[in-house]
């Protein structure tokens, strides 16, 4: 780093020259660099618009179906089980209370 100052007093750099071709060479493999980056940029993008239509057109298969069902019980607790072997738990509107006998 020292070689670079020539006057370190008066901190002056010193004037480095290096061969054209030696540039143009850089130059070039930079370009090629560039060039690939972009194509790499270019790649990664449709990947990221193929995985989130993958994803939509996924998700889009299912449909939600809500059903409500409604069942009288004297216990105060509801269980159904549904056609497709779904359970259904909840509790009854009804006040009664269950009776001891």
């Amino acid at each position: 780093m020292e070689d670079i100052f020539k006057n370190a007093e008066n901190n002056e750099r010193e004037s480095m020259t290096i061969p054209f071709r030696a540039h143009e060479s850089m130059l070039a493999r930079m370009e090629i660099h560039n060039k690939r980056l972009w194509i790499l940029i270019v790649i990664l993008v449709c990947f990221l618009v193929g995985t989130n239509a993958g994803w939509l057109i996924y998700e889009s298969q299912f449909e939600v179906v809500e059903t409500e069902i409604t069942q009288e019980n004297q216990d105060g607790y509801n269980n159904y089980i549904g056609n497709d072997g779904d359970i259904y738990n909840g509790e009854t509107d009804n006040t009664n209370t269950p009776q001891s006998p």
